[in-house]
């Protein structure tokens, strides 16, 4: 599986994602990410999409016009915005579910 981890990641996810055999995009740069940048990044044959910056929150309905072949989760300490919540997958709050728990829910088959 492929993803792409936008935003800073202080709480590790990419990492955790990583340790469980998936191949991690990075995109922690300071300022916006576009769909330019998600494009050149893989987004279209990524499998999975994990924001870590709620400000960011732009970006989901962007992945979603771009493909609804991926699974999007936020995983930051601060609320979603009202319009992205129908669009995401999955919020969790780092204070509740350590990275390495979150990565093995996430690689895990959904259809199994």
């Amino acid at each position: 599986m492929n993803a792409i981890v936008a935003g800073p990641d202080e709480e590790g996810i990419a990492d955790a994602l990583e340790a469980a055999g998936v191949t991690v995009t990075r995109l922690n740069l300071d300022g916006h990410v576009t769909r330019p940048m998600l494009e050149e990044a893989g987004i279209l044959e990524a499998g999975l999409y994990v924001l870590t910056d709620v400000a960011e929150s732009t970006t989901i309905p962007i992945v979603r016009d771009l493909t609804d072949e991926i699974r999007t989760v936020v995983y930051d300490r601060n609320t979603i915005p009202e319009f992205v919540r129908g669009q995401l997958d999955l919020a969790v709050d780092p204070r509740l579910i350590d990275p390495e728990m979150l990565a093995s829910e996430l690689v895990t088959d959904p259809d199994e």
